[in-house]
């Protein structure tokens, strides 16, 4: 893999702003998302991503016409005109340009826009048909501030892992209802791949997943993303923020590594790789992100002299995981991020003069060992942090599996005098405040080199969901266990439903946690859990009073 920086989009991609202003948009009359007779629509939402200080990504997907549904190769090619303004009634208007809606991209559409000013909100909207053209809804975004710009503050709306048959999306919701976030940082399982009945178990599937089998094809996963992406709290959240978005295994498989996936049998589903190649096509199709050339998510935002944001890709590169208890999780050829990315992360990590250096990682780089937990408790938290019943201090599928990649990326965070760096987790489906000790058996004698701060899960399944019983019921014996045998664990929650915001200013990187009432329930609503910070030139992570407003 070559190693440049991914937030640089290729000349193909870019669509000047310059340029796109001298581009004629008919006039929009046709009421937001109606269709005219058998016309074009615009049924998933508008979305936005990746912001730059010049620019954004902005995205929608044309439904040509009735049949033309995701995954369906149906339905001409069709022309889309988008416009972004600096008023929500588009009297002020910026940027207009014109792009194609094709059959080949499974009618999705993106138009990396330029020329826009730094730290600035926006409003965009497409339109497609002859005569009175369709509009679609309205999007909110917002781009970063410059690059070398003194910045107060930024702010960050933090999710994972949303399964759409375990619940309802209401943290979505409330994030898209919050007017105080610069942008939304989804850090993986944005979908899941599972047959639908799975997982959970068909009895407690709240909804069913489309298509109803496990997904393997490109039309499967383009079907999967589509039925995400006509959730109204989803649609909502994508049109409010702007959306930056890393994958882990289930936009693909689960445990995927870059050979194969836990649930992959190649003698039925056919060769890794082409599904692989399905994956990544729907999911670069379906995403607000810029499409890379080396099928990676790897890449870096910058918010001004405040905060650079390494963003990684641990499922392409990453070696096999081993057994649980295999020695082998020590050998330096092992690799989770493989090593042009690792160099490019400790170069990035290493040259920023940013305050804050935020790594979004899709798995828990803490490493996690078991103290003494009853039996009952020892075999569901296996079962989330991938360890056997028997309760060995490895965590494979995390950065447990791959030691060497870790210990050589905290060494260099220690030998290179690297501060403030804060890695922001999803994937486990439980909520944890941890410093990120050099040794993690003398701690706290040794240092640390790191906080991490893991959100919890939007949906999918926790501790209180596998045993059936009401929230801390149990968990409470659990998380004093795991903390006792972790005492870089400042904090965990293995109940909840819901998201974090982080909240970052030259004194401090804050993470407020808020859970939801019931996943199971589409007015569930949020509260306030936990908040935990990190002052400025400590490395440690410790509990705030109360969620910054």
């Amino acid at each position: 893999m070559t190693r440049r920086d991914l937030s640089a989009p290729t000349r193909r991609t870019v669509v000047r702003a310059a340029a796109a202003t001298a581009v004629a948009v008919p006039v929009l009359v046709t009421a937001t998302g109606a269709r005219a007779a058998d016309g074009p629509a615009f049924l998933h939402g508008v979305a936005s991503g990746d912001p730059l200080p010049d620019g954004i990504l902005l995205w929608t997907r044309v439904t040509p016409s009735p049949g033309a549904v995701p995954g369906s190769g149906l339905g001409a090619d069709t022309a889309v005109s988008w416009e972004i303004a600096e008023d929500k009634a588009f009297t002020r208007i910026t940027a207009r340009g014109t792009t194609v809606a094709r059959a080949a991209s499974d009618h999705t559409v993106k138009a990396d826009v330029r020329g826009l000013s730094p730290a600035t909100t926006y409003w965009f909207r497409f339109s497609a048909g002859d005569g009175q053209p369709v509009l679609s809804p309205v999007g909110r975004t917002r781009t970063a501030p410059g690059t070398d710009a003194a910045v107060g503050r930024v702010r960050f709306g933090v999710v994972s892992c949303a399964n759409w048959e375990a619940g309802w999306f209401s943290p979505y919701r409330h994030l898209a209802a919050r007017p105080d976030l610069d942008a939304v940082l989804h850090l993986g399982d944005y979908i899941y791949e599972y047959a639908s009945g799975s997982y959970p178990t068909q009895d407690t599937v709240v909804r069913p997943h489309a298509p109803l089998h496990e997904i393997t094809t490109r039309a499967d996963y383009r079907v999967r993303h589509g039925t995400y992406k006509t959730d109204p709290d989803l649609q909502a959240l994508h049109a409010a923020h702007p959306v930056i978005a890393i994958w882990d295994d289930h936009e693909f498989a689960n445990d995927a590594w870059s050979g194969g996936a836990e649930n992959h049998s190649p003698d039925t589903e056919g060769a890794w790789r082409d599904r692989v190649a399905a994956a990544k096509q729907a999911y670069f199709e379906w995403m607000p992100v810029r499409t890379s050339t080396e099928g990676t998510v790897h890449r870096r935002l910058r918010f001004g002299r405040l905060a650079d944001l390494h963003l990684l890709d641990l499922r392409s590169f990453r070696s096999e995981q081993l057994s649980i208890g295999d020695g082998a999780v020590d050998d330096p050829e092992r690799t989770i991020t493989g090593r042009a990315q690792l160099d490019w992360l400790k170069a990035g990590l290493a040259g920023s003069d940013a305050v804050w250096k935020l790594v979004g990682t899709s798995v828990m780089i803490s490493p996690v060992a078991f103290g003494s937990l009853p039996a009952h408790l020892l075999g569901p938290l296996a079962g989330l942090l991938g360890l056997p019943s028997g309760g060995l201090a490895v965590n494979v599928d995390q950065w447990d599996g791959y030691t060497a990649d870790r210990e050589e990326l905290i060494s260099h965070l220690r030998d290179h005098s690297v501060t403030n760096t804060v890695f922001l987790t999803g994937d486990i489906h439980m909520a944890w405040a941890n410093d990120v000790p050099v040794k993690a058996a003398t701690y706290p004698l040794s240092a640390s080199a790191a906080t991490e701060f893991v959100v919890t899960s939007v949906t999918s399944d926790n501790l209180d969901d596998i045993l059936r019983v009401a929230p801390q019921t149990v968990s409470l014996v659990a998380a004093t266990a795991l903390r006792a045998a972790n005492r870089h664990v400042k904090w965990v929650d293995l109940d909840s439903h819901g998201y974090g915001v982080l909240d970052v200013t030259a004194e401090r990187s804050q993470m407020d946690y808020y859970k939801v009432s019931d996943k199971t329930a589409k007015d569930a609503v949020s509260s306030w859990v936990r908040s935990y910070r990190t002052l400025s030139g400590t490395q440690r992570a410790e509990r705030a009073d109360a969620p910054v407003h």
